[in-house]
Parts: C-alpha cells; structure tokens; sequence
C-alpha cells in the first residue's frame, strides 16, 4: 500500500511503511514498527474485557505508559470506589506487557468459538506469542519475554467493591503465576504455562471481549497504544466520541504535565499526518477538547468547510521544487487530490510543498 504525503485531522488514507519526503533532504519514516513476522492472528482487546467488572478499574488506566521501570503506586477514584495499581519488584505492568494478555485471551476466545473446554492455566508457545505480537525472537526478545511475566505478575490491583450498599476489598494480580517447563539447550524459553486472574478469566466466559487491529502491535508509542485503546472502547459504532484533554490525560495514565500530554497528543497527530499510522480512529485537539473518530466515517471536505489560501513565497518555492511545470496547473491537481483523499491538510503550505516536490522528482505521481 502507497502512502499519501499528508493526512487530515481526521488521518484518513492506505496503512504504509513507505517514507515520505518532507523539505529540502529530509526522510520522514512511518512511525510504525517494522511487521517482523507474517502471520494472520486474531487478537482481543483484554483492557476493555477486564475492566467491565466495575466502573471504577474502568475509567482508569492499570498499565504503565514508561518504557522504564515504573515504581509508583497509582490510585484512582470515582465517587466512593477507588483502586490502587502497586509495582511489583520489577515496576508495573507496561503496556507492551499487556500484549502476554492479548494473546492469551485470544487463545481462550478461539477454544470458546469452537466449544472447547476453557481454563484459567495455559500452555503456550514462547515463540508462538512473540511471533503473533509482532515481538522481537533473538535471546533478546526471549530476556524482554520473561522479565514482562515478572511485572504481569507481581503488578497487584486493590479496589474497594460496593455491592448492594457493602464494600468489599479485593487485591489481585493480573496473572496468578508464570512457569516455564521446557527450555532449549541455548537456555530459551519454549514453553510457558500461565495461570490467569479471576479478575481476567472472567471476561473470557463473559464474552466481554473487543477485536483488536492487528496493526496495534506495530505501534511504537505507549501513548498511542493507549489512545487507541480508549478510541476502541469508547467509539465502538459510533461516529466520534469527545473528550477533555485533563480527562484523557487521566485516563492514558499519562504522568507529563497537561501541558506535555498536550504537546505528546498533538505529536502523535501531527505524525499520522504523514502517514496514517494510527489503526481505525482518528484524533482531533480543539483547544482543551479531543474528539476521537473512526476513519470509516470521516465528513467530506466540503462538510468540513476547507478553505485553503497559499502564499506568494510558497508559490515562488513551488516552482523551485517542480522546474518548468506550471504551478497553478500542480495547484489544481494538489486540491483535486485533497479533496478526493477527503484530506485538511494541518500545514497546508508544507503539504503542497511536498506535492510538488513529488512532481518534479516524480512526473507520474499523482
């Protein structure tokens, strides 16, 4: 699939690896992981399934956004319900780590559609997970695999229940126990036996399960694993779902000031800009709103009521760029092309830059 130059504020457009050329030398890549392995995988979304057992777990993250060593204990709460999310020795689950849960998940929905027995315990193939979530298979990956079942584990969760007026205290891991029971004579894990939570095995017999976009696994950011996830669950068949930017902060677990998360987000959107990076939705910063929307049911320019007006100087730059074509010519494709893609360019000047970069380097693009 070929990658358009710009995205709307909508990101709108084909799913690539491809770069782009940006500027006068400069090689914007996809943000995106490389796809390391090919293999079709259905996958579940285990955050949505969990945390529908109470409102509370549900309007707060339990994963760790840090790449590093998360040791803080986070508490969240809603009205008389509250939890507390505590590291284990190794710091909090992750949510690159949440991927282990995601795969056993999908295994136990697979033996369910089938009408297989299902249990808490499985036993599954080490290189089976990594390859399935687009994960690294050197010792490496095998090291990353491991130390990710120590946080799963000895990350805990205590909330207060209130049933029929009783509150009640529960304190749970998000995996019971991790066990490897074969390894290679190189000392690689082959086979893992994990024995799941109540707390997540009882999504499973629910059927409180979403489907995942396979390209989840080849987001790099945790923030944009994390605003995907919320996308998911709150969208779900609606158009678009808005949202203040304080309570999505809130609710990314996000740990920046809101001025950060404020740059962070815009980041992010800026970048699917490029290249469409982000699986299924579609993100929108309005001043202190997000508007979270699916890419299947993006408005048409016309009803987003573009306007476009380009300066002199990008003129001037354009005809450096695309030498003896006539640039009002390249105009008139450029806004055709936009209008067809359903593209609102964010820097429109920049964007027509591009395009017209392409055409002098390129004679057939279009």
């Amino acid at each position: 699939m070929v990658c358009e130059n710009t995205k709307n504020p909508w990101m709108v457009g084909e799913n690539t690896n491809s770069e782009v050329l940006v500027g006068d030398n400069t090689k914007e890549r996809s943000p995106l992981l490389p796809i390391r392995h090919e293999r079709d995988f259905f996958v579940c979304d285990v955050f949505d399934a969990a945390l529908k057992g109470d409102s509370a777990s549900m309007e707060h993250p339990i994963f760790s956004l840090s790449k590093k060593p998360d040791m803080k204990t986070r508490r969240y709460e809603n009205g008389a319900s509250w939890a507390e999310v505590r590291p284990g020795a190794k710091g909090l689950a992750t949510v690159f780590d949440r991927d282990i849960l995601i795969y056993c998940i999908s295994q136990l929905m697979a033996a369910v559609n089938d009408s297989r027995p299902v249990s808490r315990t499985l036993r599954v193939r080490a290189h089976d997970l990594l390859i399935a979530t687009n994960r690294d298979t050197s010792g490496r990956g095998y090291l990353q695999l491991r130390e990710a079942l120590e946080r799963l584990q000895g990350t805990q969760i205590a909330t207060n229940i209130i049933t029929g007026g009783k509150e009640t205290f529960d304190l749970f891991s998000l995996i019971d126990r991790a066990r490897i029971v074969r390894e290679s004579r190189e000392g690689r894990m082959q086979e893992i036996e994990i024995v799941l939570s109540d707390w997540v095995f009882q999504a499973v017999e629910a059927h409180e399960v979403l489907t995942l976009d396979r390209q989840y696994f080849q987001l790099a950011k945790p923030l944009e694993r994390r605003l995907y996830e919320l996308a998911r669950k709150h969208v779900g068949q609606q158009i678009s779902f808005k949202i203040g930017l304080e309570k999505l902060r809130a609710k990314c677990g996000a740990q920046s000031t809101l001025k950060e998360f404020r740059r962070l987000l815009q980041t992010i959107i800026d970048a699917d800009q490029l290249h469409d990076h982000m699986p299924g939705y579609g993100f929108m910063l309005d001043g202190d709103m997000v508007e979270m929307r699916t890419k299947s049911k993006l408005p048409s320019s016309t009803e987003r009521g573009v306007f476009i007006r380009l300066s002199e100087d990008t003129y001037a730059l354009g005809r450096n760029y695309a030498p003896g074509w006539d640039i009002h010519r390249i105009e008139a494709e450029w806004r055709a092309w936009i209008d067809r893609k359903k593209i609102s360019p964010l820097h429109a000047q920049a964007h027509f830059l591009a395009f017209c970069k392409r055409r002098g380097k390129y004679p057939g693009f279009s």
